[in-house]
């Protein structure tokens, strides 16, 4: 039953037993590998889990007195930087394009598609483009004067897992986009059109300003995306090379835990990954928002 703006349930237990499967899941997802991960980094055990000694936050810092873990930190924040920015900036030029193109479905979904293409074979499909030795795109760069290896440049290695990352995510920015444009009413960008603005500061006047909840919404999943999406991309594209220029940090953390063994430094990184992502959506929240209409 509906009264006023909220829903009243005449059955007491029904809320709860919505929400139980969300809540089921958190718990299993998330707030218990989270609180073993904390848990763990507190010890430092042998490579076969046998023995484990309490060091406290010894890992910690180690961790952080590393200078190639500090270096995997600037990574990771010029990643997410350059990947949020890259993505919203051109899923917005299509969604523009889009909302002004009738019957768009063929467009829509040439755009879309990309979405469909798991990680890791989004990985494996960049890396062929760009080999070396038998990539055409490469190859096509050689043909104009330029030498193309990511495997050894580290400015390109960076570039190639910008370009995968926001090749796949520019269709989860471009669908929300595309919605939030759609809902605008029409009445009034016809009134700016009356009034004699053009289609560019209709867009910048109008459409961008109205848009602002759902660019912020974008800019949080985006962070969170490049944080802890990314690793099938990375790991398959340069393995965090050449000299680390790729190793961000939820790909340290693989290389500590899976390759060396080290299962106290890998938890207590995964720890500091999982405070400094928070510690970024609260900046966010604190000081983006106040930019954001409603």
């Amino acid at each position: 039953m509906i009264s006023g703006k909220s829903v009243v349930f005449r059955e007491k237990k029904l809320p709860y037993l919505l929400l139980t499967p969300e809540v089921v899941l958190v718990l299993i997802f998330f707030i218990w590998p989270a609180s073993q991960a904390l848990v763990q980094s507190l010890y430092r055990e042998d490579a076969w889990g046998i023995t484990r000694n309490f060091v406290g936050l010894d890992n910690f810092r180690r961790v952080l007195a590393d200078p190639r873990y500090v270096e995997s930190i600037w990574t990771s924040i010029a990643f997410a930087i350059a990947v949020a920015g890259a993505t919203m900036l051109i899923a917005l030029f299509f969604a523009a394009l889009a909302n002004n193109i009738r019957k768009a479905t063929a467009y829509q979904t040439v755009i879309i598609a990309p979405y469909a293409v798991a990680p890791l074979v989004a990985g494996v499909m960049w890396f062929f483009l760009f080999s070396p030795a038998v990539g055409i795109l490469s190859y096509g760069l050689r043909s104009m004067g330029m030498m193309w290896n990511h495997t050894i440049v580290p400015g390109q290695a960076f570039f190639l897992v910008v370009l995968a990352a926001s090749w796949q995510r520019i269709a989860y920015n471009f669908l929300f986009y595309l919605a939030g444009m759609q809902i605008i009413p029409d009445s009034l960008v016809e009134s700016a059109t009356i009034d004699g603005a053009t289609p560019v500061q209709r867009f910048w006047k109008i459409t961008f300003p109205l848009l602002s909840p759902t660019t912020f919404f974008l800019l949080i999943m985006n962070f969170i995306y490049t944080f802890f999406e990314t690793f099938p991309v990375i790991h398959q594209l340069t393995e965090g090379g050449p000299a680390n220029a790729t190793a961000t940090m939820v790909y340290r953390i693989y290389r500590e835990g899976f390759r060396q063994l080290n299962f106290g430094s890998s938890a207590a990184q995964s720890v500091i990954l999982m405070a400094f992502v928070i510690f970024f959506v609260v900046l966010q929240f604190r000081y983006v928002e106040r930019r954001v209409v409603y």
